[in-house]
């Protein structure tokens, strides 16, 4: 079908919660692209950081068409492999506690909330602004952004927002508090790296009154940036963090990861997910864990996020350069939007606006540094005809 088309049958049959670029996408590769038209375009997104190891990577199709063809669905009502497996592997590479399987980061966010609920009933969950945990009600009620939450108020009561500063944490956080959710990492709202010292300040208020650290590693973990989980870097344990997005190396899986103090709170029928932790996305999320894991990547990420950060700052029209690893965002001094429609149109290079100034880039942990240098001279190309327009 032409994209005209599939234009069409959207404005006829698919609610309008989108804004699409007008490009249909029929087949990637790695760090590449390709359209219906059989243009190649390198991707600098990830599908927001899903597809951390490329495009189609093969062990994991590998992994996917294995077990599709064994077996595809039983329900948590037993016992799968592929699920016992990955559980035990993603406690073993961060909390040590243990696991609840779902389909997506905000899913990965209601199960936080309700555990730390469970474990302090009534208590309240303290969050920061410019935080982004997801569009389902609880998830929605822990991101404190008025264009996302006013149209769909009232919300779930017991949130607390506040100022993402150390004091601002420490004076919110009391004898009432169940949680502290934090993204150590912001994504959403532009790649904002929180400082150290409001981690630890996050830490020692959960600890004095009992309340649980949870980090959201949705869209910083696996990988992202230069350690298989961003609190690595930060001398902050959380007591239980969120996964989805690459853990599934393409699909849709989330999971919610438990340190000791919070392995046994659930308890049969708190919480459950019917698709949650099935075969085939188990079998992809295993494959993708393995690969994500191993030394080298993580030194390659390390490497070349700090090649791209330096490409990026001697770029016309960008003022400033903030993230970590292949996890980037930079401030410009002309229109994002604009921008990105420059550099997707006109140079076939795949990126996002934030805000109204801020352009983030998340490709693929795999890039070469050559296909890395390709993309800094697209994006560099598309900033400068800014002028020329």
């Amino acid at each position: 079908m032409s994209l005209a088309e599939l234009q069409e049958l959207e404005r006829g049959s698919v609610m309008g919660s989108y804004v699409r670029s007008p490009v249909e996408f029929v087949r990637g590769a790695g760090t590449r692209l390709w359209d219906a038209d059989g243009e190649e375009y390198l991707d600098f997104l990830c599908g927001i950081s899903v597809t951390n190891l490329g495009h189609c990577h093969p062990r994991v199709v590998a992994a996917i068409h294995e077990q599709a063809g064994r077996l595809m669905h039983t329900s948590n009502l037993f016992y799968t492999e592929p699920a016992m497996r990955l559980a035990q592997r993603l406690a073993e590479s961060s909390l040590h506690g243990k696991v609840f399987f779902c389909n997506s980061g905000a899913e990965a966010s209601e199960a936080a909330i309700k555990l730390a609920r469970k474990a302090h009933p009534g208590g309240e969950i303290v969050v920061v602004y410019g935080a982004f945990h997801g569009r389902t009600y609880g998830a929605l009620s822990a991101t404190p952004q008025e264009s996302k939450q006013a149209p769909f108020a009232p919300l779930v009561p017991g949130f607390r927002a506040v100022a993402a500063t150390p004091e601002a944490l420490t004076g919110a956080v009391d004898e009432h508090t169940a949680a502290v959710l934090l993204e150590p990492i912001q994504g959403e709202t532009g790649v904002n790296v929180l400082s150290e010292e409001l981690l630890q300040a996050a830490r020692s208020a959960c600890d004095e009154h009992g309340a649980a650290l949870v980090f959201d590693e949705v869209q910083c973990g696996m990988g992202r940036t230069g350690t298989l989980w961003a609190y690595e870097q930060t001398g902050v344990v959380p007591d239980a963090l969120t996964t989805a997005k690459a853990l599934g190396g393409g699909l849709p899986i989330g999971a919610l990861v438990t340190g000791e103090r919070l392995a046994d709170v659930f308890s049969p029928g708190d919480h459950g997910s019917t698709f949650g932790g099935g075969p085939v996305v188990a079998a992809a999320a295993l494959a993708a864990l393995e690969l994500t894991g191993e030394p080298e990547l993580l030194e390659h990420v390390s490497e070349l996020g700090n090649r791209l950060a330096a490409g990026l700052e001697r770029l016309p029209h960008v003022l400033s350069v903030r993230g970590r690893g292949l996890m980037l965002a930079c401030e410009l001094d002309i229109s994002a939007p604009d921008l990105v429609r420059r550099a997707l149109l006109g140079e076939r290079l795949i990126v996002n606006a934030t805000g109204p100034t801020t352009v983030r880039l998340l490709p693929p942990l795999t890039i070469s540094s050559g296909e890395l240098d390709e993309g800094l001279e697209r994006l560099g190309a598309a900033l400068a005809g800014q002028d020329e327009g």
